[in-house]
């Protein structure tokens, strides 16, 4: 018995009543609840978190943060940090305007008066419609808060220019509206300057029903990360493995407004690269790296570039720019180091990766999550437009998981063309927004592809293209699928061809592959396996073959390949480039 009084003493003296206040804010009366830890003491750290829509600020702390093993009060006693639970006006937030923007910043001040937090480790999070005022408040007050925190929240912004890269967790069940989340953290992850392609922890702190999506570092060290919750629906996840309040501050605690260091960011390339080179040569070009660097109570000194533990250059003046062209196959982590006057440094990572495939290199390896656009790829179906890695859609261009009983490919990239304008339906690898980069050195190749048709009775044809990085055409040829799959991933479906695409190419350079619909409304294609295999060198030259058109006798006008063999009639509406009167010309 006494062990047993002993123990509610000691459950006593760690529980941490919570108490009711208020503040006026633009005239009007605010409440809110206060979980204020025992011996606080100074400079400690505040998180705000907001309710959802038709809920208060007592079932946001006493329901949805607390359980039989663990709540919001022991986390911020063990971590010793006030949580603040606001009310919104008739259980509602302004998610677009400044009248909660204003309501928070008027507890933080409160909270530095009454219990002198540190203004530098404030951290601002909610659920539901709490965690869309989240999203608005980090355009309106990301100078006032560290990291944000959403909850089944969506967000209702991108951010805006200007902003500093911006520490973000997001919270979310799979049955719940899930189709939309990655959508909507692609802009932060882009803005922070992340790698698109995140790191994945499964069955994350040993609870198989959650999964960690990192990506990250990016600029100043900042990460995004999502906590992926199988099935669950509209709540706070409460489990003891992944309880959302300890996750919370284990996150937010990493980040602080007070940076002593320095504070650098690669500005260009945006994310890692992949350079996938074929002909023999390894060999890249340059790749410029554009970067800024501040210091928040000093100068910058020197940023200078590492390959590794490698140094690659140095440069002492803004703004600051490297060139590197000495990158050899493999993975290379780059490195920004930027260096104060105090000895200080601020570091930015930037992965690139060159490859040189040697035999059939499979670019559709890759589709391998429902609901995405791959890494590498860019889809458009005339009225948005995706770049890979992007996941989480569950309508328009998106890569389908295919079970019928039968089918020749088990994954697929769907593509469609809304209003069937001119190429404004299309699936392209390699395109210059994407991280991926296809380097083409002359040779003869070959495009294997097996390609079908989703939702149309009558077979559309598929316009394969290989193109430049600036769009122009270095050859094309048009397919017709021989098979229509049916409007449903569950269907069984044979029959498609592995068809062959044989293409020169004379010039180096980046080029695209570019997989475009028929012109006409609702047309479309599925990409259901694609490879590329250099097959030869050109050994012949061009210009000396291309320029014997007058020794042959032959007439004007007439073609010539790029080899000197003249190209007959009924083959000259061939697209790609041809020699015509001595000169090179593009069909």
């Amino acid at each position: 018995m006494k062990k047993f009084l002993l123990s509610l003493f000691a459950a006593a003296l760690m529980a941490l009543p919570a108490a009711a206040e208020s503040l006026t804010v633009n005239g009007q009366t605010r409440t809110y609840n206060i979980i204020v830890p025992k011996n606080l003491g100074e400079n400690r750290p505040l998180l705000i978190f907001c309710h959802g829509y038709n809920q208060d600020a007592n079932w946001m702390q006493n329901s949805e943060f607390k359980n039989d093993n663990v709540s919001m009060e022991a986390v911020c006693d063990t971590a010793k940090f006030i949580c603040v639970f606001p009310n919104g006006i008739d259980r509602a937030w302004d998610v677009g305007g400044d009248r909660d923007i204003n309501f928070i910043k008027a507890i933080i001040e409160k909270m530095v008066t009454q219990h002198k937090i540190d203004r530098n480790r404030v951290y601002l999070g909610g659920f539901s419609m709490g965690g869309m005022l989240t999203y608005n408040a980090i355009n309106k007050m990301s100078e006032q808060i560290a990291a944000f925190v959403s909850c089944s929240g969506p967000s209702v912004v991108t951010p805006k220019s200007g902003l500093r890269p911006i520490p973000l967790l997001h919270i979310q069940g799979t049955a719940d509206n899930w189709g939309g989340v990655q959508p909507a953290l692609n802009p932060w992850i882009n803005h922070n300057g992340c790698s698109t392609q995140d790191k994945v922890i499964n069955n994350y702190n040993g609870f198989s029903g959650a999964k960690l999506h990192i990506w990250g570092p990016g600029n100043d060290g900042v990460e995004v990360r999502l906590i992926e919750l199988k099935d669950k629906g509209h709540w706070i996840c409460k489990e003891p493995q992944v309880y959302t309040g300890k996750e919370i501050w284990n996150f937010c605690k990493k980040y602080s407004l007070a940076m002593e260091s320095p504070q650098v960011r690669i500005t260009s390339p945006t994310s890692d690269l992949t350079y996938l080179t074929f002909g023999g040569q390894s060999q890249v070009g340059t790749i410029d790296i554009d970067v800024t660097a501040t210091d928040p109570n000093g100068v910058i000194k020197k940023v200078q570039l590492f390959d590794g533990d490698n140094l690659i250059g140095t440069d002492t003046t803004a703004p600051y720019h490297f060139a590197v062209s000495s990158l050899t196959k493999g993975k290379h982590n780059l490195r920004v180091v930027a260096t104060d006057n105090e000895n200080c440094t601020g570091e930015a990572r930037l992965a690139v990766t060159l490859e040189e495939p040697t035999v059939n290199y499979v670019f559709t390896k890759i589709f391998n999550t429902e609901g995405s656009v791959p890494q590498g790829w860019q889809t458009f179906d005339g009225n948005e437009k995706r770049t890979g890695y992007a996941a989480g859609f569950s309508s328009g261009c998106r890569v389908f998981h295919f079970t019928g009983e039968q089918h020749d490919f088990e994954w697929g990239l769907y593509v469609r063309n809304i209003e069937g304008r001119t190429n404004e339906g299309y699936a392209r690898f390699a395109a210059p927004e994407t991280s991926t980069k296809l380097m083409l050195y002359p040779g003869n190749y070959n495009l294997l592809h097996r390609i079908a048709n989703w939702n149309i009775e009558e077979f559309a044809p598929v316009r394969i293209a290989i193109e430049r990085a600036d769009g122009t055409v270095a050859y094309e040829e048009t397919i017709t699928p021989t098979v229509n799959i049916g409007n449903s991933a569950e269907n069984s479906f044979s029959g498609t061809t592995m068809g062959t695409v044989s293409f020169d190419i004379y010039e180096q350079g980046q080029y695209q592959i570019t997989f475009y619909t028929a012109d006409q409304a609702w047309a479309d294609a599925v990409v259901g396996q694609a490879a590329l295999r250099y097959k030869s060198a050109i050994v012949v030259g061009i210009e000396e073959k291309g320029m014997r058109r007058e020794e042959r006798g032959a007439k004007a006008d007439q073609l010539f390949d790029l080899q000197g063999r003249p190209v007959s009639p009924s083959s000259s509406h061939h697209h790609g480039i041809f020699i015509s009167n001595g000169r090179k010309i593009v069909k």
